[in-house]
């Protein structure tokens, strides 16, 4: 079976990396494997169905702002 050496992992990842492990009971190198299988086996997001998801999401609140008064709320104060 293959093996892979990580280095210079961030030492706040380590931590949470570790204490996921020791929540679950299990060793960091499998705690590690069930972190990659996990993120890994996710099916990549379809671009038309994540934008069609955004619109419907935007589409259901109340409060309607255009791309006009977003981008006038960019550049005020910046001329």
């Amino acid at each position: 079976m293959p093996s892979i050496t990580l280095k210079n992992i961030p030492e706040d990842l380590y931590l949470r990396l570790k204490a996921s492990a020791e929540r679950n009971r299990r060793s960091i190198n499998s705690e590690a494997i069930v972190c990659l299988q996990g993120a890994l086996s996710r099916p990549p997001r379809n671009v038309d169905d994540l934008l069609a998801d955004i619109d419907r999401i935007r589409n259901s609140h109340r409060v309607r702002i255009t791309n006009e008064e977003i981008d006038r709320a960019k550049n005020e104060g910046r001329e």
